[in-house]
């Protein structure tokens, strides 16, 4: 189950709880109220950095907006068993849908990192279009190959490879060798 219109929907509400306008939250995340609106309403797939900008303006870390019901203690997620996936653009402000998101720890009540199941699809070549927040982000091949722009550099992490990166630098994440990939990442935004 898809549920790319559902996070529009909590950034809205939780806007709207602070009454706050578009506008005012697109000025505090120095965005056009235009694109605020569209990612509300669904017409626009935002990726993880401009979400990010959100939840800092908004005053929520970035799971509030995958979360449903929350629990205190362990959260468990059985293998093959996330219970839904969020589309995320893989780059830039808005795109195609490139990074099918499943996360491992939506009920978990005041988490600091947040862990997904990652498949990475190929996209169209283009040039790089890369996005940075604060943070930290460790990612770990499980099947496929990607590729990693940070920075200046390109590095092709494998199978059975991972990499950890602090996320302010400018970077991008794209399958390589033109088939999926599956990662296991894990991203540490402080609040």
């Amino acid at each position: 189950m898809v549920k790319e219109c559902h996070i529009g929907g909590k950034i809205r509400q939780l806007r709207e709880t602070l009454q706050m306008s578009a506008e005012e939250l697109a000025g505090k995340c120095q965005m056009n109220p235009a694109v605020i609106e569209h990612i509300e309403t669904g017409e626009l797939l935002p990726s993880l950095a401009p979400l990010m900008k959100i939840a800092r303006a908004l005053g929520v870390r970035l799971g509030t907006f995958l979360d449903d019901e929350t629990q205190g203690g362990p959260v468990v997620v059985r293998g093959g068993q996330a219970e839904s996936m969020v589309r995320f653009s893989g780059s830039g402000p808005v795109n195609q849908g490139e990074l099918d998101f499943y996360s491992l720890a939506s009920h978990k009540r005041d988490r600091h990192m947040e862990p997904f199941i990652v498949d990475v699809h190929p996209g169209e070549e283009k040039a790089p279009s890369l996005s940075s927040h604060e943070g930290e982000e460790f990612l770990y091949v499980l099947r496929g190959a990607i590729e990693v722009r940070y920075g200046k550099e390109t590095r092709q992490i494998g199978e059975g490879d991972s990499i950890y990166y602090d996320s302010i630098v400018p970077h991008e994440v794209r399958a390589a060798g033109g088939a999926d990939a599956r990662i296991l990442a894990v991203v540490y935004a402080p609040f």
